[in-house]
Order: structure tokens, then C-alpha cells, then sequence
């Protein structure tokens, strides 16, 4: 669970890129919202601001300890002072990262987190997917292979990524690679996604989860 006031870095950078790691994400923006959700289901780990509109950091920390006892909780906050950094720790949070952070660095600290939780849901399996490399222009499989892609490859797997299991329109992954979706070929999207079939085949030895739907779109589907 993410919860962040910050609409913009939590729905449009932190949860979109998460879920490209495989990670189940229910992204909310205030205290009371959290305690409906958990009452629908029991987060796994909780990756929370300290400066929220109806309450704090800290006392969400001393609240989970009491009402979740077991759930993980990492504080990621633009208070970088050595002081809240040890009040976050000692109140009981297992991880505190400044922002801004490297996507890659959250996600090494919440897969650290998972496997020392022990967790057999998504989080713990976030490495079992088919993911895009942080800084890199690569494909990783579930098997940690490694397939190079080119500038429209990663963006239409982006896309993919930001709607897992999902039907992704031919018309939405268009407006992905051009501005001018009325101007494109869209055979030339059905050719670029056949020639990324053939290369992550020809690299890895395996298919590509990647099929389409008809009279839809494409659907990718990430494990």
C-alpha cells in the first residue's frame, strides 16, 4: 500500500512504476482512507509520507504497530534530517528513504523488506515478472534474462507495464509512440511488436507473453 498526499508523484511516478515490478499497489492520499482499505485487505508492506493533509508519518507507524501488527513499513519523505530519520526508525518503521529516491533503490529496499517478512504474495514475487530494467533499455524476464530494446520498444512496454494483465487499446500504445495518432500506420505498431516477439524468442528462448486481442488491442501479460 503507497500512501502519499503528493497525487502527482504517488499516481503518475511511484505507483505506475512499482506495479512495472511486479508489485500490487493501492495507492491512497490520506490516513482515514488507509483504514478503510485495510479493512478490505491487509497490506503486506506500507510505503508512507510523513506529511499527510489528516495526520503524520509517525502516528501512522504507532498505528499500524498496534492494529497490523507484522505489516512492513517504509517511510519515504522529503525530511532528510538526522532526526526524523531516527524517530521514524525508533517509532518502528524497518526502512526510512529521502526523497528524491532512485526507483531502483525503493525497489531493492522493498523486495529486502519482503524477503525478511518472509511474504509469499505479490511483493515477495515482484522478482518472478517480466520487468523493465530502472536505468538500463532492458527487458528482464522471470528468469533474469536480459533482452536490449529500443526507444519505442520501451515505450510501449511502459505502457504495457502501467496496465498489467490488462487490454491496452492499439489506439492508446499509437498515441505512445507518435503525437500524431490520425498520421501513423498502425501496421507499423503490429510490426514493431512482432519484431520485439522475434527478439526476446531469438535472446531468451521463449515467448514474449504478449498477444493480441481481436478487434481490441494487445494484452501483456506481466507473470
Amino acid at each position: 500500500m503507497l500512501l502519499d498526499d503528493d497525487e502527482l508523484l504517488r499516481d503518475r511516478v511511484l505507483a505506475p512504476r512499482l506495479r512495472q515490478f511486479g508489485f500490487d499497489v493501492t495507492a491512497i492520499g490520506r490516513m482515514a482512507e488507509m483504514a478503510a482499505a485495510v479493512e478490505m485487505q491487509r497490506p503486506d508492506i506500507v510505503l508512507l509520507d510523513i506529511g499527510l493533509p489528516d495526520s503524520d508519518g509517525f502516528t501512522v507507524v504507532r498505528w499500524l504497530h498496534a492494529e497490523l501488527p507484522g505489516t512492513g513499513i517504509v517511510m519515504l519523505t522529503g525530511r532528510s534530517e538526522n532526526i526524523d530519520r531516527v524517530r521514524g526508525l525508533s517509532e518502528g518503521a524497518d526502512a526510512y528513504l529521502s526523497k528524491p529516491v532512485e526507483i531502483d533503490v525503493l525497489v531493492a529496499t522493498l523486495q529486502s523488506l519482503a524477503r525478511r517478512l518472509k511474504l509469499s504474495p505479490a511483493c515477495a514475487a515482484a522478482e518472478n515478472v517480466w520487468r523493465l530494467d530502472s536505468n538500463d533499455w532492458l527487458l528482464l524476464s522471470p528468469t533474469s534474462g536480459r533482452v536490449a530494446l529500443s526507444k519505442a520498444e520501451r515505450c510501449l512496454l511502459e505502457k504495457f507495464m502501467q496496465h498489467p494483465n490488462q487490454v491496452v487499446s492499439r489506439e492508446s500504445l499509437i498515441g505512445t509512440l507518435t503525437n500524431d495518432v490520425h498520421e501513423f500506420d498502425p501496421h507499423r505498431l503490429d510490426s514493431l511488436i512482432h519484431r520485439l516477439r522475434r527478439k526476446v524468442l531469438a535472446t531468451l528462448g521463449q515467448s514474449l507473453p504478449l498477444d493480441a486481442i481481436y478487434g481490441q488491442g494487445y494484452l501483456f501479460a506481466v507473470n
